[in-house]
């Protein structure tokens, strides 16, 4: 059973300042990039242990492939998410790497695969800056009850 889709807050009367864009998305943001990866693997019953297996990595560049900094702050929604990174946004304020969202088993190993990435592509520059990656999880319980680990850091990439 296919559920309608949530009305925009737009939609109901509540103002923002500023006009969306072509998309009205993150990407209509210029300089900013965005990609995922789908992980997909069994079908039937959700087993816990088992499976079926839906989850994924989507990755937010804030700058693109730069490191320039960006002006950075976070906050906690249910207090019991996990998140890497917010202790140097907390003190600097700002953010040189993407953010990372994936599930909670995989929170880990995205931020070490997306910090292996930084540094091959020498997005640093010689400059010594606190790498410290922002890599959180989503709140997908319904769908990941699954208690494995599909991700392997190649979908973080």
């Amino acid at each position: 059973m296919a559920q309608a889709q949530k009305p925009r807050a737009r939609d109901i009367g509540i103002p923002f300042d500023g006009t969306p864009g072509k998309y009205n998305a993150i990407t209509d943001v210029k300089g900013v990039q965005v990609g995922f990866s789908t992980i997909i693997e069994g079908d039937g019953k959700n087993i816990i242990g088992k499976g079926p297996v839906r989850t994924g990595v989507t990755a937010i560049l804030p700058r693109g492939q730069s490191s320039t900094p960006v002006y950075a702050n976070w906050y906690t929604l249910n207090g019991n998410g996990e998140m890497t990174g917010t202790t140097w946004v907390t003190e600097s304020g700002f953010l040189e790497t993407p953010i990372l969202i994936t599930n909670t088993n995989s929170v880990g190993v995205c931020r070490d695969a997306m910090l292996k990435w930084f540094v091959q592509k020498k997005l640093d520059k010689g400059r010594r800056l606190v790498h410290l990656p922002l890599s959180c999880r989503d709140l997908g319980w319904r769908f990941k009850r699954h208690l494995r680990l599909p991700c392997k850091g190649k979908q973080c990439l």
